[in-house]
């Protein structure tokens, strides 16, 4: 999934809000304020559904990267194969908690250090990203560290943080909006640079997308122009792969075999380095990227980073998952990922035609896939001015849908379709342990539950965490995470902590959801 800047400024400009350069505090109370919401989601209903029983789902573990933290705490995704699945619990609704902190920016990628405090990095357009240490429970900040250079006001701009990962000693590995790779450390309740090392020789003026480790250490790191390339942090050497024409607008994953698999807006590729470290295209397997940037991406392209299944030892060296971005409806691809890849295992289409389209990353649960759809998302002055007069017209088009894969029959099935659920932008996740999937929803004005009795003043722009039962793909319940422009989560994805709380990033910084 790519991330984007936010209008934030125009939002905090329009409420009446000073857009703040470092966390808002209340100098009174010393703690963080939380983000201001629309008051017309009181007379909305807090919880619908029911509490959850846990279905857990039996499935093999992502193998541990050497060199990240550990599975489900070390980046946007949770885990090197890109999963989007937790073996831990997340909240089950028996009597759901939410609190928010006010960052002043989207806080994107969420990772927890040995401790379990909150590593995240936070954009505000316009001014120089911030990596934060906050305490999981509150969220109030123990220490900040500014970023090199300033987030660009681009809407479509991916670079500066967005996707960072945490390491297995507690540091966090971080592409600029400088071209340079900075790692800092978290030492005790400080974070602290340890070193920088600068990529402009080799990317120019190109900014960094991600930057991520194979199985020996060495890193990687993908480039918007098209560059893929290593770099030897133990004596700066870079090496590079350029396309020709092509360019990359999402993460990418690794595995055990040093496989690393790359999205561009044209084909799926997997490199391998070479023994002196240099990119090296293994296969290539070009999709169909369709006629059109589809309204919710930001690329005409798959909107997906690769979601690798299966143990680089089991049978065709494992399986790697994307969508494209076909017309009438794009499809789910499964290839084989092993060095004598690519082979096709299967390829279906999902969603109704001429309105399908992802933005986010695909969720393994075993061997299955699920993906959501994000077409029609926009978030711009008009949807803005529309949100704050309480005009909620459906702005997406609903479809979740869980995706059986045969893979000795080398073919693909709807094992179900959810068509009720608006998913605008979030990347949702699974918990393994009980057998939900959260995702963040954004009902249409006549959608929305309102408390017996309740007038609504128009209609709020409610934002709900929804579980989904993974096995029925039925909704369980949804829990309102507040209304308004700020709570917007705008591409920033749901984290399933290591408390089992989630965490959503929105426009206006952190919300957590949790079991009270």
């Amino acid at each position: 999934m790519r991330k984007r800047s936010l209008a934030l400024a125009s939002v905090m400009t329009v409420l009446g809000l000073t857009l703040p350069s470092t966390t808002t505090v209340d100098s009174a109370a010393g703690r963080t304020l939380p983000i201001p919401v629309d008051p017309r989601g009181v007379g909305l209903r807090p919880f619908t559904g029911q509490p959850a029983t846990a279905h857990p789902i039996d499935t093999a573990e992502v193998p541990q990267h050497p060199f990240m933290a550990a599975n489900g705490t070390s980046n946007m995704h949770g885990d090197a194969y890109q999963t989007d699945a937790y073996h831990n619990p997340g909240p089950s609704g028996p009597d759901l908690t939410v609190s928010s902190r006010l960052q002043g920016g989207v806080c994107l990628t969420v990772t927890f250090d040995s401790r379990g405090r909150i590593v995240t990095v936070c954009i505000t357009p316009g001014q120089a990203p911030r990596l934060l240490l906050l305490d999981p429970d509150t969220l109030d900040p123990i220490t900040t560290l500014s970023l090199p250079g300033a987030a660009s006001a681009s809407p479509t701009d991916a670079v500066g943080g967005a996707y960072f990962y945490l390491d297995n000693h507690d540091q966090a590995i971080i592409p600029t909006n400088t071209g340079e790779i900075l790692v800092v450390a978290v030492q005790g309740d400080r974070l602290v640079p340890q070193r920088s090392y600068d990529l402009t020789p080799a990317i120019g003026t190109s900014g960094i997308v991600s930057a991520l480790p194979d199985w020996s250490g060495l890193l990687w790191f993908a480039a918007e122009d098209g560059t893929v390339g290593t770099l030897d942090m133990a004596n700066g050497r870079i090496e590079t792969h350029e396309f020709n024409g092509e360019q990359i607008t999402n993460s990418f994953a690794v595995d055990e075999s040093g496989g690393v698999f790359v999205v561009s807006d044209h084909a799926l590729y997997r490199f391998d380095a070479t023994p002196s470290g240099r990119p090296e295209v293994t296969w290539r397997a070009p999709y169909d990227r369709g006629s059109r940037q589809k309204p919710g991406q930001f690329s005409h392209s798959s909107g997906t980073t690769p979601t690798l299944i299966g143990p680089a030892s089991g049978p065709d060296g494992g399986y790697v998952a994307i969508t494209d971005n076909a017309d009438p409806a794009m499809r789910v691809l499964v290839f084989a990922r092993g060095k004598n890849g690519p082979t096709e295992v299967c390829a279906h289409p999902v969603f109704p035609a001429n309105t399908s389209a992802t933005e986010n990353s695909l969720v393994a649960v075993g061997g299955d896939i699920i993906v959501e759809n994000n077409y029609g998302y926009e978030f711009d002055g008009r949807a803005l001015l529309k949100g704050l007069a309480g005009a909620r017209q459906p702005d997406t088009v609903p479809g979740l849908t869980r995706i059986h894969v045969d893979y000795p029959g080398r073919n693909c099935s709807v094992d179900w379709s959810n068509t009720v659920e608006r998913i605008p932008s979030v990347v949702s996740k699974v918990s393994l342990a009980n057998g939900l999937l959260y995702t963040y929803t954004h009902p249409s004005a006549d959608e929305l539950a309102t408390r017996p009795g309740g007038q609504l003043l128009g209609h709020p722009d409610a934002w709900y965490l929804t579980a989904i039962d993974v096995r029925s793909g039925e909704r369980v319940w949804s829990r309102l995470a507040g209304a308004g422009p700020l709570v917007n989560n705008h591409y920033a994805p749901i984290s399933i902590g290591p408390d089992g709380a989630a965490y959503i990033g929105a426009v206006g910084g952190l919300i957590r959801i949790a079991d009270n």
